[in-house]
C-alpha cells in the first residue's frame, strides 16, 4: 500500500474521532485501553468477537469483520478485512474504526503488532473458561455502552451453564481425547476453553499438562492414554464415520465412543458453546 495513501487514511480516521470523556478498560491480556467514548465503529477480527458484540446489542457498531464471521446472519453483510493469517490494513483504515477487537491467541502476534502501529485502540479478547464468556459479555457491553442488554445476555448464559453443571455433575470421570485437528494431529491443554467443556462433562484430558495451548501429539501417544471417547469438531464435508475409521485403523478398540460437535458449538467462545457442552455431556452419559 503506498505510504502517502496510508497517511491520508490514518489522518481521516484521527479527524473523525470524537473528543469526549475518556473511558479506561483492561483487556484479557492486561493491556490498558483508553477510549474517548463508547465506540461507534468497531472492527472485529474473529467470529467469536462478532457474535459477542451482536449478543450485547452492539452489532450495529461493527463496520468490518474477519472472513469467517458468519453468525448471526446479519454479520454476512459486513465488509471483510482479511483472516487470521493476514489482515488488510488499508481496509481497516478505510472502515475508520475507533476500536479494533482481536483474539489474543488466535490473531497472529505479527498482525497484532502491525495493527498497533496504526494508533487505533485495540482490545484483545481471550476467554479461557466457560465462566469467562459471561464476563466477556459484560465487558463488551460496558465498552459499547449497552450494559443492560449485555447483563441480560450474560445472566441467561450463566443460568443455562449452571443448569448444565447440575445436570451432568454425576457423569463418571472418563479419559477423553479432544482432536482439534487430524493433520497435523492437535489437541488442547488445560488452559484451553475446550478443556473446561470436557471437565464439565466428566472428561479427563490426558494432555492437560502439556505446556503448549494446542499441542501437536503423535498417534502412539494418544493410543497409550486408552481414551474412552474421542471428541472433535465437525465441519461441512466431515463425518463421525471418517474419524472413527481413522482411529479404529490405528488400533482404538470398538468400544471407543466418537462424539462429533458442529465446529461453531465448540470452537467459538460464545453462548452457543453450551450447545456443544450438551452434546458432549449427553454423548458420555
Amino acid at each position: 500500500m503506498p505510504a502517502v495513501k496510508m497517511v491520508l487514511l490514518l489522518a481521516a480516521w484521527l479527524l473523525s474521532a470524537p473528543l469526549l470523556a475518556e473511558q479506561v478498560f483492561t483487556d484479557d491480556l492486561g493491556n490498558v485501553i483508553h477510549l474517548a467514548a463508547p465506540p461507534q465503529r468497531i472492527v472485529s477480527l474473529t467470529p467469536h468477537i462478532t457474535e459477542l458484540l451482536y449478543a450485547v446489542g452492539a452489532g450495529d457498531r461493527i463496520v468490518a469483520v474477519g472472513d469467517y464471521s458468519d453468525y448471526p446472519r446479519a454479520a454476512l453483510r459486513l465488509p471483510r478485512i482479511g483472516n487470521a493469517e493476514r489482515i488488510d490494513h488499508e481496509r481497516v483504515l478505510q472502515a475508520q474504526p475507533d476500536l479494533i477487537i482481536a483474539w489474543g491467541s488466535g490473531t497472529p502476534a505479527r498482525e497484532i503488532e502491525s495493527l498497533r502501529h496504526l494508533g487505533i485502540p485495540m482490545y484483545l479478547s481471550e476467554p479461557r473458561r466457560l465462566n469467562d464468556i459471561g464476563a466477556q459479555l459484560r465487558v463488551f457491553g460496558a465498552i459499547a455502552g449497552t450494559t443492560a442488554q449485555a447483563e441480560r445476555a450474560a445472566r441467561a448464559y450463566e443460568q443455562r451453564l449452571a443448569a448444565l453443571r447440575t445436570r451432568y455433575a454425576g457423569n463418571p470421570r472418563r479419559t477423553l481425547f479432544y482432536q482439534l485437528a487430524q493433520q497435523p494431529l492437535l489437541t488442547v491443554n488445560r488452559e484451553h476453553l475446550i478443556n473446561d467443556v470436557l471437565t464439565l462433562c466428566g472428561g479427563v484430558n490426558p494432555f492437560a499438562d502439556v505446556p503448549t495451548l494446542t499441542p501437536r501429539v503423535d498417534i502412539e501417544a494418544v493410543l497409550a492414554t486408552r481414551p474412552e471417547a474421542v471428541v472433535f469438531a465437525l465441519y461441512p464435508g466431515e463425518s463421525v464415520a471418517a474419524v472413527q475409521a481413522f482411529w479404529q485403523g490405528h488400533g482404538l478398540p470398538a468400544s471407543t465412543r466418537y462424539i462429533g460437535v458442529p465446529g461453531d458449538y465448540i470452537h467459538r467462545a460464545t453462548p452457543r458453546v453450551l450447545e456443544g457442552v450438551e452434546r458432549i455431556c449427553a454423548g458420555l452419559k
